[in-house]
C-alpha cells in the first residue's frame, strides 16, 4: 500500500499542471461548502446567543389578541381582565421547575422619559413588583435596589440602565437625578445592570425590530405607581425562570395556561401566550439552514463536474500509460492490483484537491465574515467530513478508469505505441 501510495504521489507530481487543474472542481465545490456551511453554523451560534443569549432562562407570557402582542400604547385595555393579584405570583410559582416569576407592566419609552429637554427615542418602561430584579438576575452598578416602602409608600422612584443613563445623562452618575415619565417627576434610586455584558448581534432591519427593546434602554418603576403615569391599570404579563434551559418551553406553556385560566376565561380572542425562545431560535436556524442548504447543493455541482474532471484525466493516464499497464500484466499483476494502483491515484488526487479546499473554505468564509458581518463557526468535523468525501469522490469516479486498465490484454497493450 505504501508502494501504491509514493507512485500515485510520483504520477500526480509528474504532471504537477494537469493535477492542479483536475483538482480545481474538487477545490471549488469543497471550499463552497466549508464556507457556506461555517456561516450556516456561525448564524445558528448568533441566533441562539441573541435569543438565549442572556443566559437567565426567563420565559414571557404576554397578552395577544389574536396573534398580536396587545400594545397598550397603541391598544385601549380589553374589559374583563383583573388586574395582578398577589395570590397569583403563588399559584405561578407552583409550576415544576419555575425558580421565580414576576409580574410587570411594559410601554414604549418613545417620546414618553425626558430629563431637561433630552429625551429617549427607543427603549421601554416597566412597571415591577419586588422579584422583578431577581428574575432576570440584575445587578444594581450604582445606588440602590428597590427596598419594600417603595412600593407599600407608592415611591415615584425608578431604577435605569446604562443605555439609558448614557442617552439621557450623558454617562454622569444618575443616582438622585430627576427624570420625568409622562410628565411626572420620578427620582433615579440606581443604575442596573445585567452580570454579563451580553448584547445581541445586529446585522439586519429584521434583527433591529426582534432585539431592540434589549439594546434601547430599560426604566424600572414600582408596579403601584403606574396608575399615575398612565392613568389606569393594565392586564400585567408575566416573567418567569425556568430551572434551566431545556425546561424555558414546558414552564411557558403551564404559565400560559394557569394565566388564561385565571384572567381570560370570556374575553374571546383575547388570550396570554408565552414568548418561546427556544422555539423562535429553533425556527430562525431551521429557516437559515433551509436556505444555506440550497447553496450547498448548488456548490455540489462543483464536485460533480471535479469528479467528471478525475474520471476524465484518469482516462488520459491509462490510455497514456498503456505499455506500463501490459508490462505490470506480463510480469504476473492481477487485475485487482492494477485497479487499486489508479483508484489510489485517484483517490490521492481528489483527498490532495479536499485539503486545499478546506483551507480556501476557511479563508473564504474569514472573508465573508468580515465582509457582511456575518459570524461564522469553523467545525473540525465537517472539515474531516470533506476530506473523507472528497476521497470517495475519486475512489467513485476513477473506478471505470481503474476497471478499464485492468481489463487491458497484456500482448495489446505491450503493442501499443
Amino acid at each position: 500500500m505504501g508502494e501504491f501510495f509514493r507512485d500515485s504521489l510520483d504520477s500526480i507530481w509528474a504532471h504537477k499542471m494537469r493535477s492542479i487543474l483536475t483538482m480545481l472542481g474538487i477545490i471549488i465545490g469543497i471550499a463552497s461548502i466549508i464556507a457556506i456551511s461555517s456561516t450556516i453554523m456561525g448564524t445558528n451560534e448568533q441566533i441562539k446567543q441573541n435569543l438565549v443569549g442572556a443566559g437567565n432562562n426567563v420565559v414571557t407570557v404576554k397578552l395577544y389578541q389574536g396573534n398580536y402582542e396587545m400594545e397598550f400604547d397603541w391598544n385601549p385595555v380589553p374589559e374583563g381582565i383583573p388586574s395582578y393579584n398577589p395570590a397569583d405570583r403563588e399559584a405561578v410559582m407552583a409550576i415544576p421547575n419555575a425558580v421565580d416569576c414576576s409580574f410587570y407592566m411594559s410601554r414604549s419609552a418613545y417620546q414618553s422619559v425626558y430629563h431637561g429637554a433630552t429625551g429617549l427615542s427607543m427603549g421601554t418602561i416597566n412597571g415591577v413588583d419586588e422579584h422583578y430584579m431577581n428574575v432576570y438576575g440584575y445587578i444594581i452598578r450604582a445606588g440602590r435596589n428597590f427596598v419594600k416602602d417603595d412600593f407599600d409608600r407608592y415611591r415615584k422612584v425608578a431604577l435605569i440602565d446604562g443605555s439609558v443613563s448614557e442617552t439621557l445623562l450623558n454617562g454622569q452618575n444618575p443616582v438622585g437625578k430627576t427624570i420625568e415619565i409622562k410628565g411626572e417627576p420620578f427620582v433615579i434610586i440606581g443604575e442596573f445592570a445585567q452580570p454579563t455584558s451580553f448584547r445581541p448581534t445586529i446585522t439586519s432591519l429584521e434583527d433591529y425590530q426582534t432585539y431592540t427593546d434589549l439594546s434601547g434602554g430599560h426604566i424600572l418603576v414600582p408596579m403601584q405607581t403606574w396608575p399615575v403615569i398612565y392613568q389606569y391599570d393594565e392586564p400585567p404579563s408575566l416573567a418567569i425562570r425556568a430551572r434551566a434551559t431545556e425546561d424555558m418551553t414546558d414552564v411557558g406553556n403551564r404559565a400560559t395556561k394557569l394565566m388564561n385560566a385565571r384572567f381570560t376565561k370570556d374575553t374571546g380572542d383575547v388570550k396570554y401566550k408565552s414568548d418561546d425562545i427556544l422555539k423562535k431560535a429553533k425556527d430562525l436556524q431551521d429557516l437559515a439552514t433551509a436556505t444555506n442548504k440550497q447553496l450547498i447543493w448548488i456548490a455540489s455541482i462543483s464536485l460533480l463536474v471535479g469528479g467528471i474532471g478525475v474520471m476524465n484525466i484518469m482516462l488520459v493516464s491509462v490510455s497514456e500509460r498503456t505499455q506500463e499497464i501490459g508490462l505490470m500484466k506480463a510480469l504476473g499483476a492481477k487485475r485487482r492490483l492494477i485497479s487499486t494502483q489508479f483508484l489510489m491515484e485517484a483517490g490521492i488526487l481528489t483527498c490532495l484537491g479536499g485539503i486545499i479546499g478546506v483551507l480556501v473554505g476557511i479563508a473564504l468564509a474569514f472573508v465573508v465574515s468580515k465582509a457582511s458581518s456575518v459570524p461564522i463557526f469553523i467545525s473540525v468535523p465537517v472539515m474531516g467530513l470533506a476530506v473523507v468525501f472528497s476521497f470517495v469522490v475519486g475512489l467513485f469516479f476513477g473506478a471505470f478508469p481503474a476497471s478499464q486498465a485492468a481489463k487491458l490484454n497484456p500482448i495489446d497493450a505491450l503493442r501499443r505505441e
